[in-house]
């Protein structure tokens, strides 16, 4: 008989404590049916899981950018799994099977009457509100790992980051966003299968187009049809992140246009774009022409070209260049999968991700991804 032992009795209230599964309940589940009734979730970090995990396990790693969205209800789990067949497993077994989520070492549930605020803990509550049977590893993938083994898939060639496949990278748990910025309104085209979270676009947005550096502005694609708009800022150059809006004047002579034809979707690969969109960049600021970066509502994907930018020619990493463009216009949301081919960049280009635990009050100055250096905010934007 298998030792089933809970944290909880099934109806005892979610805030008093979290129900939970031993390492042994699990070693056995994987010895007498190798886990076919069972749905294991890794909520580590990307690279963890890539280095060792439990066999059939999944990797649902969220960054903290995201957890706001889940946390309104406004994200599907299912959204944030990487590989299509993943995700049609998790989809067809959710709910008929055990569902076990794991992270590096969680052993004893602490939980107060607030909404949980643990990656383990937002997820675990939403399965079982979505009418899951689901449950916490208790001791997490180190205890399970240390007696059992055996039941580990371990690389022991590990790659480095460089090397690793942007359609995988989700471990962004490293990623500090303000959570007292709205994430703004989904930057989607109707036709386009992602997940928007719905919140309205502040009214404090500027009308026009926001400089993020000289010569570099971020906007919408009303701004690359307003003539008005693009003399005021002296703008030649027109960056056209869509594959379906007109490039309004291209056969004027009056501007230089590059156009890259990608939805805003999940499937998506922007990042292949990186290179020449950079180019481009770099093409207009140095003949100090202006240059507008657009796609539909100018919050997903021309900020996400915008962010690689930064990345690139400021050195700074992925949380500091996004919280750079965050500053000029406070309702940027790229997509979930742009900020994972983001996350692979900032590796691509060997840069550091600091965690600090500054607040946004004080945040006057940014710090080199080393954190040995500091620059006030008006020598960065005058670069």
């Amino acid at each position: 008989m298998k030792n089933h032992i809970w944290g909880s009795t099934p109806r005892a209230p979610m805030a008093a404590a979290m129900p939970w599964k031993s390492a042994e309940w699990l070693q056995e589940e994987l010895e007498s049916s190798g886990g076919s009734s069972l749905l294991l979730l890794d909520c580590r970090p990307h690279e963890l899981f890539e280095s060792s995990h439990i066999e059939t396990a999944i990797n649902l790693a969220i960054p903290s950018l995201m957890l706001r969205r889940l946390k309104k209800g406004n994200l599907p789990i299912r959204s944030i799994i990487p590989n299509n067949e993943d995700k049609e497993r998790f989809a067809k077994r959710c709910k008929a099977d055990t569902v076990l989520l794991y992270d590096e070492a969680t052993a004893e549930w602490q939980q107060d009457s607030g909404a949980p605020s643990s990656v383990l803990g937002l997820l675990l509550q939403k399965l079982r509100d979505d009418g899951c049977k689901a449950f916490y590893l208790k001791g997490g993938f180190n205890k399970f790992q240390t007696e059992y083994s055996e039941h580990c898939e371990t690389n022991l060639d590990t790659s480095s980051p460089t090397n690793s496949p942007p359609t995988s990278v989700l471990g962004l748990g490293g990623l500090r966003i303000s959570s007292d910025c709205s994430d703004g309104e989904s930057d989607r085209e109707p036709s386009s299968a992602t997940e928007s979270d719905g919140s309205p676009v502040p009214n404090n947005q500027p009308a026009f187009p926001v400089q993020i550096l000289p010569y570099l502005y971020l906007g919408c694609a009303k701004d690359s049809t307003n003539l008005d708009v693009l003399g005021k800022y002296g703008i030649k150059y027109i960056l056209n992140v869509t594959p379906n809006l007109p490039n309004m004047f291209e056969h004027d002579g009056e501007f230089k246009y590059k156009q890259i034809p990608i939805s805003d979707h999940w499937s998506q690969n922007l990042s292949q774009f990186f290179p020449e969109a950079i180019a481009f960049i770099d093409e207009a600021r140095s003949k100090k022409c202006g240059i507008l970066v657009h796609c539909l509502a100018g919050i997903s994907r021309s900020v996400t070209v915008t962010v690689a930018y930064l990345m690139q020619k400021l050195n700074l990493s992925l949380n500091d260049a996004y919280d750079f463009v965050k500053r000029k216009k406070s309702n940027i949301s790229p997509n979930f999968n742009f900020m994972g081919q983001l996350l692979d960049f900032e590796r691509t280009l060997g840069l550091n991700s600091p965690c600090d635990n500054r607040s946004p009050t004080e945040q006057l100055y940014f710090t080199t991804p080393t954190n040995h250096n500091l620059f006030p905010l008006n020598t960065l934007e005058s670069t």
